[in-house]
């Protein structure tokens, strides 16, 4: 099985140590793991902000760089979500584009999702002591589904609890380009999830994506909380989180 990684930007800018994680486990199911030189955005900031001609622009760049593969993971929902659902959309009517678009998005997945429901891992690597409580992504959850999965992986992992906390489905406030045109509503959000995950008392906060993480991270250190832990879930599922 040949997949494409396709990492994201901020995996590659801020914590390359997901990326790393990523590979380790799909290695470890049997994969044989490609990481495209020439990938960047996948234009999701674009598309949101309303630039669909940047956003056109940035799809077929990594429409090219994907096609090929009888895969294309990402351990993002967010980046996930663009390819899957957005890609088809901007180029509805275009014959040739619109073609490539589907094909590459019909084989593109989300890693737990990959991870639990294609290959259907019975293992991982890692190992934790401790427990974990976990955060659900808005791209994740309400535009791939994604909510089993995760918590069936963590299950997986020798020594980890899983303890829920209250409203793991809200938002934690980025939204990307929210946070920065309404940072005080963002603020108000973020501390909501502050709250829920200081209340389940777990040793780390986990998530999919890593840009609520960076949010929330943020946020808990601001608030004086330097002891929870933040980490992607990859980094706990392949034992990289040190």
């Amino acid at each position: 099985m040949r997949v494409a990684l396709y990492v994201t930007c901020l995996v590659d800018l801020m914590r390359p140590s997901v990326g790393f994680a990523s590979l380790r486990l799909l290695e470890a199911a049997g994969c044989e793991v490609f990481v495209p030189e020439g990938q960047t955005c996948c234009g999701q900031p674009a598309w949101s902000a309303g630039e669909r001609a940047v956003a056109g622009d940035l799809a077929k760049k990594a429409i090219g760089e994907l096609e090929g593969y009888d895969y294309v993971v990402i351990p993002s929902g967010s980046c996930a979500d663009q390819i899957r659902n957005i890609y088809p959309q901007l180029f509805a009517d275009d014959l040739q584009w619109g073609a490539r678009a589907r094909a590459v998005a019909e084989r593109t997945y989300e890693l737990t999702a990959f991870l639990a429901d294609i290959l259907k891992v019975s293992a991982v690597p890692g190992e934790f002591a401790g427990s974990v409580t976990y955060h659900d992504s808005c791209k994740g959850l309400r535009g791939l589904g994604i909510k089993r999965q995760p918590r069936d992986l963590l299950q997986r992992v020798p020594g980890l609890a899983v303890k829920e906390m209250s409203d793991s489905e809200e938002c934690c406030g980025f939204g990307g380009a929210f946070s920065v045109k309404f940072g005080e509503v963002s603020t108000r959000i973020v501390d909501r999830k502050c709250d829920s995950i200081a209340a389940a008392q777990a040793t780390a906060v986990v998530g999919g994506d890593l840009g609520c993480l960076l949010n929330i991270e943020g946020r808990l250190r601001r608030r004086g909380d330097d002891t929870t832990r933040v980490l992607h879930i990859a980094e706990v599922l392949a034992g990289d989180e040190a």
